[in-house]
């Protein structure tokens, strides 16, 4: 008997025998409910004010209002920031998105001081 060679078109065209398809199972599902049971619900977080919570703006600005002001390592070692990040901080914050004056001051052979000044009077 001669044997018939069956075209890959026809194989590819061939409809695979019908299986049943699995059912997925998700996550939730698959986690058991006694493990659900021993997880508490996490706490609420508890939101304050901008103007309650430390921050490293909020450090800045405590050393810029002080009488005698703040210099850029003063700045540096309460942030942690590099010195052109500060600079960047005063000019940009400070001065042009909080509207604040701010004087720079040098006295002979010492280190610049920054300071914010009230200009309400």
């Amino acid at each position: 008997m001669a044997k018939t060679r069956t075209s890959k078109t026809a194989l590819s065209n061939a409809k695979p025998p019908s299986k049943p398809t699995p059912t997925r199972v998700t996550r939730s599902q698959h986690t058991s409910l006694s493990t659900r049971a021993t997880k508490s619900p996490a706490p609420p977080i508890s939101r304050s004010g901008p103007t309650e919570r430390a921050s490293k703006q909020n450090a800045c600005l405590a050393l810029l209002t002080r009488p005698d002001g703040a210099t850029i390592d003063d700045l540096q070692s309460a942030t942690g920031w590099q010195t052109h990040s500060i600079r960047g901080f005063l000019a940009g914050t400070v001065k042009k998105k909080f509207g604040l004056t701010l004087v720079s001051s040098k006295k002979d052979r010492d280190v610049r001081r920054y300071r914010i000044v009230n200009t309400e009077a």
